[in-house]
C-alpha cells in the first residue's frame, strides 16, 4: 500500500521533533538545554491530579456524550463569563481531546478546498498543517514592525476568497499581545467584509507588566456570530498530557464540529474531564505562582540574549517564549566548519556543537529568527544562554 498524497504533504512538528530529539540525546547521557518545548516545567496542581484519583476510584472510565460531559461545559461556560466577560450557551461549548483537535475540528467543518486563511506571521507551526490539509489555502500576512498585524494588514492580504483570519494572542512563538485598541482596529477590517476568526487564547493567563489579554469577542461582540475561541488547560494548569482542549462558537458550527468528533476521537478521556472540572472551578493560585516564574525568566533569557552581540532579542508581553532575531549571525561559520545560513542551519549547528536545542524560526515562518521557551527552570535558562553566548561568540 502508499502513503495518500495528503498524508505525504504533512510536515512533522518541528517543536516535537526538536523536543523528542533532545530527549532521545538525554536519554544517552548527553547533557542537553532543551528550549524546544512549548509545555510548563510545573507539576499539575495536587487538587486536580486527586480529582482525576477519585473519577478512576469511583469506575467513572466509560463513553461520556462527544462534545464533553455537562458538568464541564457547564464550568467552561462559567469560566468564560468569569475570566473572559462573554456569554455562552452549553450547546456552543464542545470539548476535545486538546487545543489542538478543536482547531482541527474547526478548520476540518469551516474550510473547502478552495478557500483562504489569512495566518499572519510568524504562526504557530500546526495552523499552516492543519489549514493546508482541508486543501485550503494559507496567505502568510507580513506583520508589522512590532510582529503584530492591523487592519491595513488585512485589507492588503484579503481577497474574494477569504474564508477566515487566525488570530493567537497572547502568541505562539513571539509573546506578542494585541491591545485592546489593536483588536478593535482588527475588528474593524474585519468586519468590512464576512470572512470569520478563530481566536486562539491558549496562553491567555501568561502575561507580564500588567498587560491583560482580551478576547476579540469582547472587544467587538458583534463578532460573536462569525468567530469560534480556541482554549485549553494544557498550559494554565500545566495539563500538558491530559489532553483537554475547548472550542465556543456559533451553535451550527459546534455541533458540526461535535458530528466530526463522534467519527474520529469520540468524547475526551473521561476522567481527564472530571480533572478539568477542578482545575476551572478549584483553587486558581497556581496559575499566578507560575506567572510570577516565567515573568522573572522571560526577564533574564530576554536580556541575557540581547546582550550577545548577532542576537536582538525584544522581551515578549505574554506566552512563555522569546523569538530573538538571529539572521545577522547567517554567513559566519562554526568551529566544526558548518555554514551558518539559516535559521534551520543555526539550530542544528547549536545542538551539535553546543548542546543547546531551540525551534528555528523557518517552522514558524519566519526563518530570520529562532523560538526559545522559558517554560523551563531558572538554572537550565542560564546554562543554556551561557553556552548560546559561546556558541555565538566562537562563529568566525
Amino acid at each position: 500500500m502508499e502513503v495518500s498524497q495528503r498524508a505525504k504533504g504533512i510536515a512533522p512538528s518541528a517543536t516535537l521533533f526538536i523536543t523528542n530529539k533532545a530527549k532521545v540525546l538525554k536519554s544517552q547521557g548527553v547533557d542537553i538545554i532543551g528550549f524546544g518545548a512549548g509545555e510548563p516545567d510545573y507539576d499539575t496542581p495536587t487538587h486536580i491530579k486527586d480529582a482525576a484519583c477519585a473519577a478512576l476510584e469511583e469506575g467513572f472510565t466509560k463513553y461520556t456524550a462527544t462534545e464533553g460531559i455537562i458538568p464541564l461545559k457547564k464550568a467552561i461556560k462559567s469560566k468564560l463569563q468569569r475570566r473572559n466577560g462573554l456569554e455562552y450557551d452549553i450547546d456552543e461549548i464542545i470539548v476535545s481531546c486538546g487545543a489542538k483537535h478543536s482547531l482541527y475540528n474547526t478548520f476540518m467543518c469551516l474550510l473547502n478546498p478552495g478557500d483562504e486563511v489569512i495566518l499572519p506571521l510568524p504562526y504557530w507551526v500546526s495552523y499552516d498543517e492543519q489549514i493546508r490539509l482541508c486543501g485550503a489555502k494559507v496567505i502568510a500576512a507580513e506583520p508589522e514592525d512590532n510582529l503584530k498585524i492591523n487592519g491595513d494588514t488585512i485589507r492588503r492580504f484579503r481577497t474574494e476568497k477569504t474564508k477566515l483570519l487566525v488570530l493567537n494572542s497572547p502568541n505562539n512563538p513571539t509573546g506578542v499581545v494585541y491591545s485592546e485598541e489593536e483588536l478593535k482596529d482588527i475588528a474593524e477590517a474585519v468586519l468590512e467584509t464576512d470572512m470569520g476568526i478563530i481566536s486562539d487564547e491558549v496562553y491567555e493567563d501568561f502575561t507580564y507588566n500588567g498587560i491583560k489579554a482580551q478576547s476579540i469577542v469582547k472587544v467587538a461582540p458583534e463578532l460573536k456570530d462569525r468567530t469560534i475561541i480556541i482554549n485549553g488547560v494544557s498550559k494554565t494548569y500545566s495539563m500538558t498530557g491530559w489532553r483537554i482542549g475547548y472550542a465556543a462558537g456559533p451553535k451550527e458550527i459546534i455541533k458540526a464540529m461535535g458530528n466530526l468528533q463522534a467519527h474520529s476521537t469520540s468524547n475526551p478521556t473521561s476522567f481527564a474531564q472530571i480533572a478539568t472540572v477542578e482545575a476551572l472551578e478549584g483553587p486558581q493560585d497556581s496559575i499566578e505562582e507560575m506567572r510570577q516564574a516565567f515573568s522573572t525568566r522571560r526577564d533574564y533569557i530576554a536580556d541575557a540574549l540581547d546582550s550577545i552581540p548577532g542576537i536582538n532579542c525584544s522581551k515578549p508581553s505574554g506566552a512563555f517564549y522569546v523569538f530573538p532575531k538571529v539572521s545577522d549571525l547567517y554567513g559566519k561559520t562554526t568551529k566544526k566548519g558548518t555554514l551558518i545560513k539559516d535559521s534551520q542551519s543555526f539550530s542544528a549547528a547549536l545542538l551539535d556543537e553546543a548542546l543547546v536545542a531551540v525551534v528555528p524560526g523557518s517552522a514558524f515562518g519566519t526563518d530570520e529568527y529562532v523560538r526559545l521557551s522559558y517554560a523551563c527552570n531558572l538554572d537550565s535558562i542560564k546554562k543554556g544562554v551561557d553556552r548560546i553566548a559561546k556558541f555565538v561568540n566562537s562563529l568566525r
